[in-house]
């Protein structure tokens, strides 16, 4: 990884069946973090569905972080982060926030939400996607579990 950061994307995906109660609260407790296996450079993600009750599914870890849904840039020991949309998130946002400066040792919780038309039979998905991004090498693996240093918060009512 050019940049000395350590990445956890947390994806929680649902259906109408989990927007009233009781699917609601179960999918509400999902947490948005989690303890990292090692405090190295990586990029980590775990995936929530509905249909599994929510219990994350790891994917193999990386480390590089998908240049087209992530842009960092860093200048002088101060790390700019932002989050990309791509075409096809539904709602789109037309306005969207400044990226996120950090310097080393802190860490931002930056959280989106879409959803989208199933193809085989128009129904909706929805999803909260979490990047929980690092700065430098943290010293404790519960560091996502914390109170970040800053939060973009991006979600909008889904009808």
């Amino acid at each position: 990884m050019d940049v000395d950061v350590v990445a956890q994307w947390v994806k929680t995906e649902w259906t109408k069946k989990s927007r009233g109660m009781p699917g609601a609260a179960l999918r509400n407790a999902a947490p948005v973090g989690f303890v990292l296996p090692h405090v190295s450079p990586a990029v980590h993600e775990a995936c929530l569905y509905e249909r599994y009750d929510f219990k994350p599914l790891w994917s193999d870890e990386s480390d590089e972080l998908d240049r087209w849904t992530v842009q960092l840039r860093e200048d002088d020991g101060v790390l700019s982060v932002q989050l990309q949309e791509t075409v096809w998130n539904r709602p789109r946002r037309w306005t969207r926030p400044a990226p996120v400066r950090l310097a080393r040792g802190e860490w931002v919780r930056w959280q989106i939400n879409h959803r989208f038309g199933r193809m085989y039979d128009g129904a909706w998905t929805y999803r909260l996607t979490t990047l929980n991004l690092a700065y430098g090498t943290p010293t404790d693996a519960k560091v996502f579990l914390g109170t970040p240093t800053r939060r973009v918060d991006e979600r909008i009512h889904l009808s």
